[in-house]
């Protein structure tokens, strides 16, 4: 098995976030893509199965769990498929529903990728669910920005958005990483997407992710999307947007997450960023 090491959304590999990439994966069992994951100890690694037509089926196993669309992992599988193939236009088959990938070369060599996700939606957040969430946090109600409010955003996966009135709120992350993993397995949570919003289209973000074992992801594609209809399903930015989402920061891993937010509601949500080999 040919894997591939990538850091997304950086193009630094001391930053951003890991991802391995398997670019074929053809005839390997769901149990040794899991162990393999486990193995490779990443948030996500990606394994990839080209189609006739040219597209990519993929599926994506964090150290734990396997879920159904990981953004940081799209954006390095397409960087290392440019690598392999040439830039250009990729189809990628996700257990959320298609996601068209794009890359493009930039002057100094390095490629960018611009993922565009399934069609987001936002739903409410079970008040019960929220005191627990926030109990497991370590937070409090006064911890929370009242321009933002809490709710469970989806673009392909489902992430509960939950909005630090403060900078250094966001900065101390603390919590009870077995009373989160057990309310998210519950609730079929992937990330816990905590921002801080510093003006209209710039925010600051961390993503806990006990379900994958892993504490804290440095950048999170799927929860940037999420994001990115969550705030349009409830008029929170004008549109069309481009946002920026910075993430890893407090992690000493810097990742800058570009978020472009259509006016139509139901099209998808575009997230784009660098990647880079590992090593």
């Amino acid at each position: 098995m040919d894997i591939l090491r990538y850091v997304a959304f950086s193009t630094d590999p001391l930053g951003g976030n890991p991802a391995g990439v398997v670019l074929d994966a053809a005839g390997i069992d769901e149990a040794t893509m899991a162990s393999t994951a486990a193995e490779v100890g990443y948030s996500e690694t990606a394994f990839a199965v080209p189609r006739v037509d040219g597209a990519l089926d993929i599926r994506y196993f964090s150290p734990r769990t396997e879920v159904p669309f990981c953004g940081h992992a799209t954006i390095a599988t397409a960087v290392a498929h440019a690598h392999r193939h040439g830039a250009g236009e990729l189809l990628l088959h996700t257990q959320a529903g298609p996601v068209p990938v794009t890359t493009s070369a930039r002057e100094d060599g390095s490629i960018v990728a611009t993922l565009v996700s399934v069609a987001p939606r936002t739903e409410m957040i079970d008040d019960a669910d929220l005191a627990e969430l926030l109990a497991a946090l370590r937070w409090s109600g006064a911890d929370l920005d009242p321009a933002l409010p809490p709710r469970v955003a989806y673009a392909g996966a489902r992430h509960p958005v939950i909005a630090a009135a403060t900078r250094a709120r966001l900065g101390e992350l603390a919590y009870d990483m077995e009373a989160l993993d057990a309310l998210m397995a519950r609730r079929d949570w992937a990330t816990i997407a905590l921002v801080h919003r510093e003006s209209d289209t710039v925010f600051h973000a961390r993503n806990p992710f006990p379900p994958g074992g892993v504490v804290e992801d440095p950048a999170t594609g799927a929860a940037a999307a999420a994001l990115g209809g969550y705030l349009r399903d409830l008029g929170l930015v004008d549109t069309p947007a481009v946002l920026t989402v910075h993430q890893g920061v407090d992690m000493g891993r810097p990742s800058l997450l570009t978020v472009g937010v259509p006016a139509e509601a139901s099209s998808g949500i575009e997230v784009t960023g660098t990647a880079v080999p590992i090593g």
